[in-house]
């Protein structure tokens, strides 16, 4: 416990370690959440990654409290993040709960499971780490039914160990799916050596720990191969075909996008996620989404104030209006307000 104190105030700040404390006590969730909780309540889903404290009981969307059956996918049987992982029906998502089945195969490659076979698929801080992130969501979608959901999470670069880093292109994720880029690819290794930020990064050690362990990404994959910002996020749902619903951005570094598997007969329209002709429904607290945006969308981009519509009523906006006082005396950011997630 102490560790995980020092290295979030070590990569955050003060600031950033009284938020976490405050979302012990006060969980923010994900506005959309109403709207697919039932889905959740009666399908079977299945975990790229994780588990993910995300999807725990306090995270911002509590999948597994209301979940009757949960299967994971790992690359490996021992992580660094979770240890030793055992195949078969190992899987913890709720102690209260039958286990899941725990699957080891790669996250682009998920010839172990038929199509079709699942109502949700969770993905949380996962895609990044895949060398050919299309090609895990065309699997990812090809186990799941028409109708289900793709509940995907994925690390906004301005918050990360990655913002030093270039965007990724669209094209580039592009030419990797074409190209079928496979997991053992190292092309970024150079420029990540180059800009990660290892003050953001504490269990990356020094420079010569970080490199080593970077050299052996085949064995590890903790490298971010792909670096994200909402609109690269938004277009790689949109390319790959699936209808998205919610788009809800949260501090330090979340994008959450839930989207939909349509069928042959359904016509995709994400154009008001797009934003191509007109400013996009969602609304960002991160700068480097303002800076793309061009200049006449810009203030559509702009953090909301006290003032900002949210969805709660009269009562959001009083404890909105007292934290963002309390921000300004404190220096604190808090998720639940300068995280902005409205619904479109």
């Amino acid at each position: 416990m102490i560790k995980k104190v020092y290295n979030k105030l070590k990569a955050d700040g003060i600031g950033g370690l009284l938020e976490g404390i405050y979302r012990l006590a006060l969980p923010h969730r994900l506005e959309y959440y109403p709207h697919c909780k039932s889905f959740f309540q009666s399908g079977t889903g299945m975990e790229i990654g994780g588990p993910s404290s995300i999807f725990g009981r306090r995270g911002y969307i509590p999948v597994y409290s209301v979940a009757v059956r949960i299967d994971n996918c790992n690359f490996s049987n021992n992580t660094v993040w979770e240890g030793t992982v055992c195949e078969g029906d190992t899987f913890i998502f709720n102690q209260g709960k039958a286990t899941g089945r725990q699957y080891i195969a790669e996250a682009s490659n998920l010839q172990c499971m038929e199509d079709s076979s699942y109502d949700f698929i969770l993905s949380s801080h996962c895609i990044e780490h895949l060398a050919n992130p299309l090609q895990g969501l065309a699997e990812w979608i090809r186990v799941l039914k028409q109708n289900g959901l793709l509940v995907l999470v994925v690390p906004h670069k301005d918050g990360t160990f990655d913002h030093r880093r270039p965007l990724t292109a669209l094209e580039h994720l592009i030419q990797d799916f074409e190209s079928q880029t496979s997991e053992n690819d190292m092309t970024h290794l150079e420029e990540i050596l180059k800009f990660h930020d290892l003050t953001k990064d504490p269990g990356a050690g020094d420079f010569q720990s970080f490199q080593e362990r970077s050299k052996r990404n085949n064995e590890n994959r903790c490298l971010h191969h792909h670096v994200f910002d909402t609109r690269l996020a938004v277009e790689a749902v949109n390319y790959m075909g699936l209808q998205i619903l919610a788009v809800e951005l949260f501090r330090p570094f979340h994008i959450v996008l839930i989207a939909k598997k349509i069928g042959p007969d359904q016509t995709l329209n994400n154009e008001k996620f797009r934003g191509i002709n007109a400013a996009p429904c969602w609304l960002s607290p991160f700068s480097s989404d303002r800076k793309n945006a061009g200049p006449d969308l810009k203030k559509s981009y702009a953090p909301a104030t006290a003032n900002s519509s949210m969805t709660n009523g009269r009562t959001q906006s009083a404890i909105t209006k007292y934290l963002y006082s309390f921000r300004t005396i404190s220096g604190i950011t808090f998720n639940k307000f300068n995280g902005i997630s409205l619904p479109c």
